[in-house]
């Protein structure tokens, strides 16, 4: 019953960072153009 006092905070924390990260990624736009990439692939050299 201990460890859940331990298990549980660092979950949550874990989780607001796993939060923040992918809100880092988004607001730096890491996901813009998504298409141009599969399109990029699928074009001839």
């Amino acid at each position: 019953m201990d460890i859940l006092f331990l298990l549980i905070p660092l979950s949550v924390a874990l989780a607001l960072i796993i939060i923040a990260a992918l809100g880092w990624a988004v607001w730096r736009g890491q996901f813009e153009g998504i298409d141009a990439e599969a399109q990029r692939i699928l074009e001839a050299d």
